[in-house]
């Protein structure tokens, strides 16, 4: 047996994710569902299975009890035994209940008591919101071979998208002399993937000696890549930070694309299918004489009548005769009524479409959502839980409709590009 096995994982799974919008109004960001059947923290639980890694703390924060449902005992991951397991870390208020974690470093400093509870060589520190398959093993060994304080995996990107990331500048040796966080005006390519293994001892007497150092990217590995041996791990598989709705919506896309290099059944990602109206509970599904399909994805349970093209959809979806689903993500149990037709759409569970309604109206993806216009620009529109949409209404493109709106909160027949309706006919 490796001796990587002996690494401690530690999951943050705690972040708002405020601009994936009303798909985190009820649920922390690790728990939304994605491509179908999975949920976003099934990829980097089972990058940790599959690794050969046992023991995994889960840092929640958030609204976590969609997301301590789907974790339940570790079970779907094979995490349960004497000597493996998945443990569930609360939130810890600090002296004011208010007082919550305050950055990625703050959130495993406030839990010393479970790293010190579970002595390791390394430490292995994930964000349990990214799309990707990696061996955190053979980063592990990298990381000893080089006698690394701290090892942090990288990969290349266009600088165009570099102020989204740390990065870091690399001597020949791979090992980083510089660090920019978010950069403006990048000077390389190189962008952090915001995975990292530290030396045990090292993680401990870093979280200790300064607790002003509240986040990894802004203060820990500055004064580390200053002070000690840190490494870059090179990267060159698929990998997605799904934090934003366009970020979402391309990912779930991908899996449709043969050339796009995502495969969850290829990576061997697990989810828990026992959970409540998971795919274990479905009928397979159900297809008629008539229905088209065209670059999809059709879970257990759904009932296709109508037509579905280049479309995720999540198990126990119908959509009736005559119904056209295409270039969206439905998630359980939504309802696409005759005639209905969802175009470029993120429509969370249960939600129902009335027939003949149109959801994505026009040709127009200019007008940016009036409300949050940085989280929907590119036509994308959302419909939250439970929420109804009544037969001959139309919605346009970025429009947001929330959570359980009930079909009399419509003040009329349309919702222009980039409406946004909430309670009490509230549109904005």
């Amino acid at each position: 047996m490796k001796r990587a096995k002996e690494a401690l994982v530690l999951i943050l799974a705690g972040g708002v994710g405020s601009r994936l919008n009303i798909l985190v109004q009820k649920r922390a960001k690790p728990a939304v569902p994605f491509g179908g059947i999975y949920r976003i923290i099934d990829f980097s639980l089972s990058n940790v299975m599959n690794s050969g890694l046992k023991k995994v703390g889960v840092l929640t924060q958030y609204k976590p009890l969609s997301l301590m449902h789907h974790l339940g005992m570790g079970e779907a991951w094979d995490f349960t035994g004497r000597s493996r397991g998945v443990t569930i870390l609360p939130p810890r208020t600090g002296e004011k209940e208010s007082d919550w974690y305050h950055g990625t470093a703050d959130a495993v400093r406030r839990n010393l008591d479970f790293l010190e509870a579970n002595p390791a060589e390394q430490v292995v520190i994930l964000s349990g919101d990214h799309i990707y398959h990696m061996d955190f093993d053979a980063m592990i060994e990298y990381h000893r071979s080089k006698k690394a304080d701290v090892t942090v995996a990288m990969m290349i990107v266009p600088k165009s998208e570099m102020h989204q990331f740390g990065s870091g500048i690399v001597d020949k040796h791979d090992r980083i002399i510089e660090w920019e966080e978010k950069p403006k005006n990048p000077r390389t390519n190189l962008a952090s993937m915001g995975i990292y293994v530290f030396d045990y001892k090292y993680l401990l007497n870093t979280l200790i000696r300064d607790k002003s150092e509240i986040d990894f990217g802004h203060h820990i590995l500055p004064r580390a890549i200053a002070e000690d041996n840190v490494f870059a791990y090179p990267f060159y598989g698929y990998w997605r930070d799904v934090g934003t709705i366009q970020a979402y919506w391309e990912a779930n896309m991908d899996i449709l694309k043969k050339e796009s290099g995502i495969s969850p059944q290829r990576w061997e990602i697990r989810t828990n299918i026992e959970t409540e109206g998971r795919a274990a509970d479905r009928a397979p599904a159900r297809f008629g004489v008539a229905c088209h399909l065209e670059n999809c994805m059709i879970s257990a349970g759904s009932n296709i009548q109508g037509s579905v093209v280049n479309s995720v959809l999540a198990p126990g979806v119908v959509v009736e005769e005559g119904a056209i689903v295409i270039n969206s993500i439905l998630f359980e149990d939504c309802i696409v009524r005759k005639g209905a037709i969802v175009d470029l759409a993120i429509l969370d569970k249960r939600v129902q479409v009335g027939a003949n309604a149109v959801v994505g109206f026009g040709e127009n993806y200019t007008v940016v959502n009036q409300l949050k216009p940085s989280h929907l620009y590119t036509g994308i529109t959302l419909i939250g839980k439970g929420a109804m949409v009544p037969a001959g209404q139309k919605i346009g493109r970025n429009c947001v409709i929330n959570t359980n709106i009930t079909e009399d909160a419509y003040p009329g027949k349309t919702i222009e590009d980039g409406g946004s309706l909430f309670a009490d006919n509230e549109v904005s």
